[in-house]
């Protein structure tokens, strides 16, 4: 075994090697880091360090993902997490591109948020893995690189051809964003809302910033940990909400082994050797040693190769031996000034998937549904399924152009919206997107996939014809199931069941029989309805019966019957806070639970950071926030580590400061990284 080295974090370098850096940190009454810098790289030094101070669990935990060292922190779990970075050649594309595609000035805004990440362990090492130091920008770039593909299921379908439960099919959770113009607004104002639906923990947990550089990055929003980025939320002129998107981005190829050398695959009528590398990784064991695990890696023309018990696959994806250009790109939509810089920022196509739903300070508005999409043989195959890997014609090495991905701006009906569903029920019908304008779309992602949050979308803000400032802030808490929504007919399902007697189904029919169909705190259905749907998301193949059957007991174990009310089962739960909390699966008002030993769920998905966006008839902005948790993301020992929570549970928000007199008698703190230690 490999004894661990010892920490480095509080060396001479590492304390002092950010000293040139040009910035402030002004904490206003919720945390909120507020980041002023001189320069853009100043700014990002400031971001990194105040992201550290909120979150260095997760931060560094993102870093060391990135690498491939995930078991180095977390032991056995980590080794597949270590496996795929290694499969999507990370650290390769990285050495090849960093240098090559990243201008300077993006290299010299990487560092700075790396340098801040370095001056914050120097003066923790108590809270730093031995092998964190130093962090540079080529670990951003690489959790770019890496996280990227998940948000089109590409991670799925790694483990799925491993696993032999090759389905080719990406479980949502989901997300929603909506815009309206001037034109279907009451007041002549335009209006965004930005909800995209993230993890309460980890590497895809939304962080809330503002950050203001002398070069004119100026932004306020959602940012991930380890990314300099804002994601989700405005700059000074324009802002956008991002959903996920379902195109088929990605292949899979069924190689063709030759029987008589596991190593070899048929391509052409030509036996081939698979590329192939052994993976050692470093694994930490339960007494803090280091044990190497090895790993084969292998590629072949097509990619990434799994051998699983269905065969031998190849997965070919957009962003394959690339990404730097994902940098840029973020980087460009968050200085766009115009409507026309952010859809040319958009049209680099170097961000692989992802719903846009865009609006500006003059009343522009839009959806896009941005995909990379691959430029596939069309009629050679079928593309909905696993494809032949011998024939090298089908291997697609181009993407279809910036234009053929759905979009539909400023539409007469004065309004967009996304939430997961398909791109051509985006507006009204009279100014909705034709299937037949945009044909890849119909070859690469379902025309017809709703989710409940968009036929309540529809029915919701649809009928309004004159969308009010409380109207919009009152619709994104809809807590209703659309009659047309799944979870609607699984209990008409239920309820045409015959109980035959059975005492519990009996009760639980004439509990969903009384739901008054919402996820509000009293309904007495609604424990039954999201614990159904956390069945199917178990055992996607179940029946509605089989998913009450299961629902029943958890209810009566922990409550003594099957009707609870929904705030009794349904909790924000962070410390020593426990407060109900309305909504569900797929509300508007969306909330996911995991199952907690009481009976209880306990928030852990679905609503997050979100933020309201308004620009007057003078295009003057305006902009309201909340987060689940706080500012302190994972700092139990921080006021701010729950206390945006009974604000989130009440349907409240606050204000983002966005510009210095908004933020002027707010701040409760103001410090450099480079102040003595508070």
């Amino acid at each position: 075994m490999q004894a661990l080295a010892q920490p480095v974090a509080g060396s001479a370098h590492h304390a002092t090697s950010a000293a040139h850096y040009n910035v402030r940190i002004r904490r206003d009454e919720f945390g909120v880091p507020h980041v002023l810098g001189k320069t853009d790289a100043d700014a990002a030094y400031g971001l990194g360090f105040a992201q550290s101070e909120d979150d260095f669990v997760t931060v560094q935990d993102s870093i060391m993902t990135a690498r491939g060292h995930q078991a180095m922190l977390k032991g056995p779990d980590g080794v597949p997490s270590d496996t795929l970075v290694a499969l999507l050649n990370v650290q390769g594309v990285v050495a090849a591109t960093y240098g090559a595609e990243l201008p300077p000035h993006m290299r010299q805004l990487l560092e700075g948020y790396a340098a801040g990440v370095n001056r914050y362990a120097a003066l923790h090492p108590e809270r730093v893995s031995p092998h964190l130091l130093p962090v540079s920008g080529r670990d951003l770039a690489a959790f770019t690189v890496f996280r990227s593909p998940s948000f089109y299921g590409l991670d799925g379908v790694f483990a799925q051809a491993a696993t032999g439960r090759l389905t080719l099919k990406k479980e949502e959770i989901g997300s929603n964003a909506v815009a309206v113009a001037p034109s279907r607004s009451s007041d002549g104002h335009t209006r965004l809302l930005y909800n995209s639906h993230q993890p309460w923990n980890g590497p895809l947990t939304w962080y809330e910033a503002v950050v203001e550089s002398g070069e004119g990055w100026h932004v306020a929003g959602g940012f991930f940990p380890a990314s300099p980025f804002m994601l989700g939320g405005h700059n000074a002129h324009l802002g956008w909400g991002a959903t996920v998107n379902h195109p088929k981005l990605h292949d899979v190829f069924q190689l063709k082994m030759n029987p008589e050398n596991p190593n070899q695959y048929r391509l052409d009528g030509q036996w081939k050797d698979l590329e192939h590398r052994t993976l050692q990784i470093a694994v930490r064991q339960a007494d803090g040693a280091l044990k190497t695990q090895s790993r084969e890696i292998f590629r072949s023309v097509h990619g990434p190769v799994v051998k699983g018990p269905q065969g031998v696959f190849a997965i070919r994806y957009p962003t394959q031996g690339g990404g730097m250009r994902q940098v840029s790109q973020y980087w460009a939509m968050n200085r766009a000034a115009t409507f026309a810089q952010w859809k040319a920022a958009m049209a680099m196509e170097a961000v692989p998937s992802i719903n846009y739903i865009y609006a500006d300070e003059k009343g522009n508005i839009g959806y896009l549904s941005n995909g990379m999409y691959p430029l596939r043989k069309e009629g050679a195959a079928d593309w909905s399924g696993v494809v032949p890997g011998d024939r090298s014609d089908l291997i697609w090495t181009s993407l279809r152009p910036f234009e053929a991905a759905p979009h539909l701006w400023n539409p007469k009906s004065g309004w967009v919206f996304n939430s997961n569903n398909t791109p051509f029920r985006a507006t009204d019908p009279a100014s909705d997107l034709k299937p037949a304008d945009f044909p890849v779309s119909q070859q690469l992602q379902p025309i017809d996939d709703m989710t409940n949050r968009g036929f309540r979308a529809l029915e919701v803000y649809g009928p309004d014809k004159a969308i009010s400032a409380k109207a919009f802030n009152d619709d994104k808490y809809d807590l209703a199931y659309s009659v047309h929504s799944d979870e609607f007919a699984w209990v008409k399902a239920v309820l045409a069941t015959d109980p035959k007697g059975d005492a519990d189904l009996i009760a639980a029919q004439a509990t969903l029989s009384a739901w008054n169909g919402k996820a509000d705190l009293k309904s007495r259905g609604m424990g039954l309805v999201a614990l159904m749907w956390l069945q199917r998301r178990y055992h996607p193949d179940w029946t509605p019966l089989q998913m009450v059957q299961a629902a029943i007991p958890i209810l009566k174990n922990g409550f003594g019957r099957v009707d609870p009310e929904w705030g009794e089962v349904n909790r924000l739960r962070r410390g020593s806070l426990d407060i109900p909390v309305d909504g569900g699966p797929d509300t508007f008002r969306a909330l996911y639970g995991s199952p907690e030993p009481d009976g209880r769920l306990r928030g852990v998905n679905g609503d997050s950071y979100f933020m309201f966006m308004d620009w007057d008839r003078r295009g003057r902005l305006t902009s309201r926030s909340i987060h689940q948790f706080g500012a302190a993301t994972s700092d139990p020992a921080s006021p701010h580590y729950a206390d945006q929570a009974p604000l989130f549970a009440a349907h409240q928000t606050k204000p983002v400061r966005f510009t210095e007199a908004e933020l002027k008698g707010h701040v409760t703190r103001d410090y450099s990284p480079d102040d003595a230690p508070r």
